[in-house]
Order: structure tokens, then sequence, then C-alpha cells
């Protein structure tokens, strides 16, 4: 029974580290004025582009804002550095 307690436990700790934090940077516009920002947002499904594109898409069209393209998808390490260049889009979608 101790083997399996530690066995359970040992699994869970691995699928948390497993689920690590997920990032994009992105670019979308407005119209009409023709508007364009630079944003990182929180990814919480498929760490992709693709997924990034699919899950961020809604979020920026709610305000009226319009995904141009994913940049890319990072973790923790590269969220440091992109906070200056993101301005006001740090994490708000």
């Amino acid at each position: 029974m101790k083997r399996i307690l530690t066995l359970t436990l040992t699994l869970v700790m691995l699928s948390a580290s497993a689920q690590a934090a997920c990032y994009a940077d992105y670019k979308a516009k407005r119209d009409d004025p023709l508007r364009l920002h630079y944003g990182v947002a929180e990814i919480m499904g498929a760490c992709t582009p693709d997924g990034a594109s699919a899950e961020l898409a809604p979020r920026l069209s709610a305000d009226d804002w319009q995904l141009l393209s994913i940049e890319g998808v990072f973790d923790d390490a590269g969220l440091e550095e992109r906070q200056n260049s993101a301005g006001e889009y740090y994490l708000r979608y």
C-alpha cells in the first residue's frame, strides 16, 4: 500500500511539472481608424502557435481586435524580456 501511495504521488508531481506555463506573443489590429498592437498572453490549451491562435483569436475579438499573427510560444523564461515591448497588452488577453 505504501508503494502504491508513493507511486501515485510521484505521478501527480510529474503531471503537474509537465504542465508548465505557456505564453504567446502576438500582433493584432483594429480598423477604422487602423490601430496595431503587440501583446503577450497566457495560453491554457495546447502550447503551439496553432493552439495559441485558436485560443487567443476569440479573446481579442471580444474587444474588436483581429489577431494578425502569433509570433511564437514560450515558457516563463521568455516572459520578462517581452514585458516592456508589450506595454499595456502584457498579459491583458
